[in-house]
Parts: C-alpha cells; structure tokens; sequence
C-alpha cells in the first residue's frame, strides 16, 4: 500500500517557503546560476528576434515577385536566421548543462544530508518510521528538487520572460491591441488550466487509488499461491482481481474525461487568442498599417508563446507534487533527536570499565514507569548478568547505557563519568554489542564481519572468525568469506548469525561487552558453542549479560535480578540460590521445563 501522504499535495495550496529552504543548497556553485540565467535570457532574446527575421524575409518576398524574386532577399537574413535558430538551441543546451551540475549537486547535499540526520535521530523514531516510506521520503525529495528547478528556471521562468518581451514588442511595435489580446489570453489560460488541474485532482486521485488497489490485489494473492491451491479460490481470486481491475477501468475512463476537459479548454483559448490576433492583424494589414510579414510574425509569436504554456497543467500540477515532496523531506530534517550531545560534552576516557547504575528512572510515557530506582555496580574485569522476566526491564538498562534514551532520572556512570556528559561516539565506540537479533547487510561474511572495524586487515578478521568459532563453519562454505549471507542474513541460521555478531564484537575490541539474550533463540547445542566463544572473549572484558536461559550466566560474578522494573535481588547463583527469592523460582521454573 502507498503511504497515506502519497497524495497529500492534492488537497494543499502550494508552499513557496520550500524554495527558501532550497536555496541554500544552490549557492555551492553561485557562477554557474549566474551563467545559467545569463543563457536563459540570451536564449529568449534569440527566440524573440526569429519572428522578426522571418518579417523582414516575408517581405522582402512579397516585394520581389516572380521566378527570381527570392535573390532579392538578403542572403544575409536568411542566413542569419539559421544562426538565429541555431544560437537559441546551442545557448538553451548550455545553459541546461550549466545549471544540471547544479541540481544534481543540490540533489546529494540534500540526500546525504537526510540520511546522515535519520542516524542521528533517536531509536523511538526508528521503532515506529515505516522504512519504505522514509525510502519515498528521500527519494521524491530529491528528484522533487530537480524537478522544480528544471522546470521553474527551465519553463516558467523563461516563459515569463518571453511574455514580457513580447507583450512589451507588441505594445511599442503595434500598438496596446495586440498586447491587450495576449495578456488577457495568458490570464484565460493560466486561470482555466490551474481551475481544471485542480478540479480534475479528484480524478487523478482515484485512478492512482484503483491502480494501487489492483496492484495490490494481484500481489497478495501471488503471494499467498499455496494458500489460494489449498482451497481451490482460483475462481475466488480471479472474480476479486477483476473486480479491482473494474474499479480501476472506471477511474481511468473518467481521468480520460477530465483530461479531455482540459485539453478542450486550453485549446479554445489558444484558438480563440490566435484568431483574435489574426482578424486584427489581416485587418491592420488590408489598411496598410501592417505588412504580410508583420502578419506572419504575429502568428508566429503565437505560436511560439503557447506551445510551453500548453504544457502548464502538467507542470503545474507536477511542481505542487514536487513542493510537497520536498517539505516531506524537510519534515524529517526537523525531527530532532532526543538523545544528543551536551553542549560541552567530552571523551569518555575509560581507563578500567566499572559501569555504575545510581538511582535510576526511566520510562517511555510519563504514566508508566519502566524502570524505579535501579542501583547496582559492574566491577572492572567482570560479568555481570541481567534476569527477570519478560517485560522487567532488562533491555532497557542496555538501551540506556547505549543512550539509545536517556534517563528520566539517576546517574549512569563508566569509571566515574555520566554517560549524558560525554559524546555519544566515544560512549558507544567503548560498548561492543552482541545483540538478541543479529541484522546482517547483504554483502559478503568478510565484509559483514569487518563492519566492527572498518580499517581491519584480513588476519584480524579471521582472528576474529577463530575466536568466535566460526572457523568450521567458513571452512564448510565453498566460497568461504566471500559468501553472500542474502538480505538481513537470511542464508544464515540463528547460532551462525549470533557467532558473527561476536566476531564483529570481537574485532571491535572495546572494552565494554554486551550480551543482550543473544542465544534466547537457540537451541542447546548452539547455546553452548555461542556461550563458550562469548566467554573466551570476555575474559579480562567488562561485560554485562541480558540472560533468559539461567544455565548460561551462573559462572556470573553477580546476578542482578529485575522484577516490574525494580532491582529486587543481587548476588552470585549460589548466593541467590540459597535465598529461595525470585531467582530461585526463576531457576526451578527453567529446571522444570527442561
């Protein structure tokens, strides 16, 4: 389905204050606009000066009858209006390269910097933004801004241009008749094409809708083809799809309509406009007040004013699509994170890895506390594992020691400094994560695993590879690292992913470690390889452990126990065994089940 402000510039008037924010993102090459427009108006001094030249050829014509009538005629004119003709095709293609370097320019300033904004915005706006649509945010944005400038400096603006000359030419030249003709002409044209553009949106609208419609109709049965097999729907699907389908060849037919109104209209004024001039012209010329080359230059300015005009409810409607692209993408410049820098925030310098947790609060929505006053102390060099049950909180301590959010109140603190006074590269440069559900890129298992140090060589990686005992698995490949792990690493099983995401923590060599419920998905076999390649590495290693399966952490130098947000228990697996508390329940449920 198509986001819901896919026709959101439908129903709005048009934003002009877009072209201030773009503005900016032009100015890079400030001699080429310059340039440009200097074309664009020598482009339309050229276009205006035809007429003339083809005037005085006309007349030298009609002077000059008979066989050898035409030498008269200057050869002079007649060349000169090829090189007329000529110089107005080469300056227009001059001045669309000229201003093409520009926009396309623009067009990644203003890429780039959406996307480097988005990671920048905080994990809240990631958990609920819709990634196709983000896609189409940035996407029509930026060809948004091409399109608006093509065809602002490329159609509107020199059409201007040219109305101006040729309204003044007519209005010095032959009096305030013609130039009256054409400017309530241009006016009739403009006023009824935006009328019918935007009475005819409702159609265009809802032919957009039906092709949706259908389209998604037709996609989902595909998808669903054993489902349609399994119940013997052929006939089913089929009458649905045709029904979409009709719904769509109803919508088409009344755009085509619509269409044909505003063809008809915008005709009846060129033809109206165009007779007009024409009578007052063989009229002024039957009174010998004009030539038939005057004649034929009227006509010929006519045409040539209409024919970009003829192309207005197009563009008009195309540049409001366009304006509200580009405010989509501005929208999402906008957003501000929620977890940002301090003004003076400094380098988390960690000498030894002691996290502490003082007092601290958080929650997503002011009515529900998720964590309460949660204190406890991971020592330098130690493992410290997280338990409770699902929905006490235990991933949360993560995200905010990763300042995915911040705290709503305490302290959290890396040998001694607050996490909110440092800069969040440094503070997540010194965390290595292996988290629950390990998302790999659709690339290689080389580059998928030196994505933890970028800069890494090929025998730090495949040190890597042998201590997160993935060395028997990569052997076993015929490409070995080279192999493509498919999108999200799809090609991968759960433990093989999970052994890659402690490669990557590994190479990444900080000295913090998290191990957030990593193996709650594995089976036993996998869940002992992937915690014994996990402790291999985190010794000597800060490291905090999320636990769902208890069996893995009671090697623990300390147990912190969560329930309803709360700290309730702390201490070693036999300490807490031997308190019989939750912990203890906790333990016999597991054993139980196993």
């Amino acid at each position: 389905m198509r986001p819901s402000h896919f026709n959101d510039f439908e129903n709005q008037t048009l934003n002009w204050q877009v072209i201030r924010q773009i503005w900016p993102y032009l100015l890079e090459f400030k001699s080429r606009i310059v340039l440009a427009l200097l074309c664009l108006v020598l482009a339309k001094v050229a276009g205006v000066t035809l007429p003339f030249v083809l005037k005085h050829i006309v007349d030298g014509l009609n002077a000059n009858n008979g066989a050898q009538g035409w030498l008269a005629v200057p050869i002079s004119l007649l060349i000169a209006y090829g090189v007329v003709r000529f110089l107005n095709t080469l300056i227009g293609e001059i001045r669309d390269t000229l201003f093409g370097r520009v926009t396309e320019r623009a067009m990644r300033r203003l890429g780039l910097g959406v996307f480097k904004h988005l990671h920048q915005l905080d994990l809240d706006f990631h958990l609920t933004r819709q990634t196709g649509g983000i896609a189409r945010d940035i996407d029509r944005g930026t060809h948004g801004v091409s399109f608006l400038m093509r065809f602002m400096v490329f159609n509107i603006g020199p059409t201007l241009l040219e109305i101006s000359f040729v309204v003044g030419l007519f209005l010095v030249n032959y009096g305030w008749s013609f130039a009256l003709i054409i400017v309530v002409a241009i006016v009739c044209y403009v006023g009824f094409s935006i009328w019918a553009t935007e009475w005819r949106t409702g159609y265009v609208k809802a032919a957009a809708k039906a092709d949706s419609s259908s389209s998604t109709r037709a996609i989902d049965s595909l998808l669903n083809y054993e489902t349609v097999k399994y119940f013997n729907n052929e006939a089913y699907e089929a009458e649905r799809y045709d029904g979409a389908l009709a719904e769509w060849e109803i919508a088409k037919r009344k755009n085509r309509l619509s269409l044909f109104v505003l063809n008809a209209g915008q005709a009846l004024v060129i033809s109206t406009a165009m007779a007009s001039m024409m009578i007052l012209a063989a009229y002024q010329v039957s009174l010998d007040k004009m030539t038939i080359g005057d004649f034929v230059l009227v006509n010929a300015f006519m045409m040539q004013l209409f024919l970009p005009l003829n192309f207005l409810g197009f563009v008009y409607r195309e540049i409001k699509g366009s304006l509200a692209n580009i405010e989509h993408m501005f929208d999402l410049l906008k957003r501000k994170p929620k977890t940002m820098d301090a003004q003076d925030a400094k380098e988390l310098a960690v000498t030894h890895g002691k996290i502490e947790f003082k007092q601290v609060y958080f929650s997503y929505q002011t009515e529900r506390n998720i964590l309460q006053h949660v204190s406890f102390e991971v020592e330098a060099g130690h493992k410290v594992a997280v338990v409770g049950h699902s929905g006490s909180g235990k991933s949360t301590l993560v995200k905010l020691l990763y300042r995915f959010y911040d705290v709503t109140g305490g302290q959290i603190l890396i040998d001694g400094q607050d996490i909110q006074q440092q800069s969040l590269l440094s503070l997540r440069k010194n965390i290595s994560i292996v988290p629950q559900d390990t998302v790999l890129f659709n690339d290689t298992l080389f580059n998928n695993i030196q994505y933890g140090k970028q800069d890494a060589s090929e025998a730090e990686v495949l040190q890597a590879v042998e201590l997160a005992s993935l060395a028997e698995f990569v052997a076993s490949l015929p490409e070995g690292l080279q192999t493509k792990v498919g999108e999200r690493g799809l090609k991968l099983s759960g433990g093989e992913k999970q052994r890659v995401a402690i490669a990557r923590a590994i190479l990444k060599n900080s000295p913090i470690l998290v191990f957030d419920e990593a193996t709650s998905s594995l089976d036993s076999n996998a869940e002992r390889a992937i915690m014994r390649a996990f402790n291999q590495y985190a010794s000597g290693h800060t490291s905090v452990v999320i636990a769902h399966r208890l069996s893995t952490i009671v090697d623990a130098d300390k147990i912190i126990v969560l329930d309803k947000g709360q700290l309730v228990e702390q201490g070693t697996h036999a300490e807490l065994l031997h308190k019989q508390g939750h912990y203890f329940n906790l333990w016999q449920a597991q054993q139980q089940q196993s």
